[in-house]
């Protein structure tokens, strides 16, 4: 009886056309169906490596590293300027599954930007932020927010050092006025003081010193006004937990 020979199957055409298909390693241009396009390195039919992707819609461009079809490690994300234009610089830093993550700085108009920590696309940690109108504040944020203790630094030099909570002075701060010269020190609930000090401070060197020194005033109950002022605190922290 003769022998038989074992007839070896190939490959269905379609998996020949897939593995085809599938891009690896660098591609010098790939158009989505929506008009977006990317060239650069890619891994398992994702975006993997170096690359630089443009949206058609917005007409946003990101320049910088990918993970697994993900913006992830360093990239400058810009937009177009159409008044000017070319493209404006909008953040260039570090990222983590397609969002801010790391330190980075954010572009938000010509003389507004942040430099700083980013976690999950927003300001959290220690940051520096200019604001348009010349303000400056220097701290900690958290959810895109002042957040803990900081120093806001006013156009005119004044400035208020201490702690944050929501955006809003929230605990014990000092706020020196040194265009008149004062310095209070006390204690802020929602960006009021509700209770504190102020005296002289620096009023020979301020540009529009207080007519009078200010006269040393004691309150009857101090401990009583401080008191109110934590418990509305303590109670703020707890109704946002």
């Amino acid at each position: 009886m003769p022998n038989s020979k074992c007839l070896q199957k190939s490959e269905p055409l379609w998996k020949e056309w897939d593995q085809k298909a599938q891009k690896n390693g660098l591609r010098h241009q790939v158009n989505a169906v929506n008009g977006d396009c990317y060239v650069g390195q890619w891994k398992d039919n994702m975006k993997h490596g170096k690359g630089t992707q443009i949206w058609k819609k917005k007409g946003a461009i990101y320049e910088g590293d990918w993970k697994f079809g993900k913006r992830d490690g360093y990239g400058t994300l810009s937009n177009p300027d159409q008044e000017k234009g070319k493209y404006r610089k909008v953040y260039s830093g570090w990222w983590k599954d397609d969002k801010k993550s790391g330190y980075g700085i954010q572009f938000f108009g010509p003389k507004e930007y942040y430099e700083g920590e980013w976690c999950g696309d927003q300001r959290s940690g220690w940051g520096r932020m200019y604001y348009s109108n010349g303000d400056i504040y220097e701290g900690q944020w958290l959810k895109d927010k002042p957040n803990g203790e900081g120093m806001l630094r006013l156009k005119n030099r004044n400035r208020y050092e201490g702690y944050w909570q929501r955006g809003m002075k929230n605990g014990s701060g000092r706020f020196f006025h040194l265009d008149h010269g004062q310095l209070f020190e006390g204690f802020w609930v929602d960006d009021v003081a509700k209770c504190g000090t102020m005296i002289d401070f620096g009023r020979d060197e301020a540009p529009e010193p207080t007519q009078f020194p200010i006269p040393k005033i004691e309150i009857l109950d101090p401990n009583g006004v401080l008191e109110e002022a934590l418990a509305m605190f303590k109670k703020t922290e707890e109704d946002e937990d």
